[in-house]
């Protein structure tokens, strides 16, 4: 029986890469940090940004890595703080955004003033949804 002489890889598109994609996060994050926090541009651009990478992942376009089966048990325990804090947030916003019971948006706002944490949160967000989109 004959071994075949190569071993058949399935390719990666070249933009698909990490030395293509991590300065790709880099110049967007940068460019959606120059935008005020929680601004009407701010937004249209995280729609822009977050629905085009959507698309690509709906599309099948991209090669997709393999999800676990199951959650771990580890990780399981992060959804508890994650659960807890959107409950505050969506409870704070339907009773309304006081002086004495803001937001957790209003909260981060001080922090989100500086451009570097703009940008690296922006960094943060899309190579946390290119994961999820990949999967």
């Amino acid at each position: 029986m004959e071994q075949p002489s190569e071993i058949a890889v399935r390719d990666t598109p070249t933009w698909d890469r990490p030395i293509v994609l991590i300065p790709s996060f880099v110049l967007l994050s940068a460019i959606g940090g120059l935008f005020p926090s929680f601004s009407l541009p701010a937004n249209l651009y995280v729609l822009a940004v977050g629905g085009t990478m959507l698309w690509l992942g709906l599309s099948g376009r991209l090669p997709r890595r393999p999800a676990p089966r199951r959650l771990d048990r580890a990780a399981a325990w992060w959804l508890l703080p994650a659960l807890t804090l959107a409950a505050v947030e969506l409870a704070t916003f339907i009773g309304g955004s006081t002086y004495h019971s803001p937001t957790l948006s209003l909260l981060s706002d001080p922090v989100l003033e500086s451009y570097l944490a703009r940008a690296a949160l922006y960094f943060g967000w899309l190579t946390a949804f290119w994961g999820l989109v990949r999967r």
